[in-house]
């Protein structure tokens, strides 16, 4: 018999919808079809058709044959070696991002490096959500509102995303970050 047919199609999609934090009310949201649609089917009370099957998973995003082809028994990943985080931005700021595709993440974590002067941009950046950091090496200016402050390895900042904000390496070597936000910005 052809694996596709012998896939449990409601057990997949609760596997599926749970790695990515969701909801049943979440998931029929985002795709736009009723929550008893994705209950029904993940009881598998009834057997969805190809575009209503289609329609749901362009919630996560992912399309039919990463979802007839997932492997039974395969977990989420959970840690990355440091030659595998994705470079987001090169140059004299780099941005390696834990994790690759954030679809359906509600977080974005960082290792930032910025070389000697660097700064994250001539505009201060504003954008929806929360982040952090803690300043594993070098001297970082935060500007935040207006207001300057300097940190040094072990210090941290947290603060609300829409509060225009800009980082900058004030220090003679590298600046090293690691930071999260929320939700992911890149």
């Amino acid at each position: 018999m052809n694996g596709s047919l012998d896939i449990d199609v409601g057990r997949r999609l609760k596997e599926l919808r749970q790695a990515h934090g969701l909801s049943q009310r979440a998931l029929a949201k985002r795709a736009g079809v009723s929550n008893a649609t994705v209950s029904m089917i993940e009881a598998n009370r009834v057997s969805p058709s190809v575009a209503a099957l289609k329609q749901i998973l362009a919630g996560f995003p992912i399309g039919l044959a990463a979802f007839f082809s997932h492997e039974e028994g395969a977990r989420e990943k959970v840690v990355w070696r440091a030659d595998e985080l994705t470079e987001i931005a090169g140059g004299p700021v780099s941005y390696r991002q834990v994790g690759g595709d954030l679809a359906g993440r509600s977080l974005q974590m960082l290792h930032e490096r910025y070389e000697r002067g660097a700064l994250s941009g001539r505009t201060p950046l504003s954008h929806q959500g929360e982040e952090a950091g803690l300043v594993i090496r070098g001297l970082l200016e935060l500007e935040v509102d207006g207001d300057r402050h300097v940190l040094r390895p072990g210090d941290a900042y947290f603060f609300d995303s829409r509060r225009p904000h800009a980082f900058r390496n004030i220090g003679d070597g590298e600046l090293i970050v690691v930071s999260a936000c929320t939700p992911p910005s890149f």
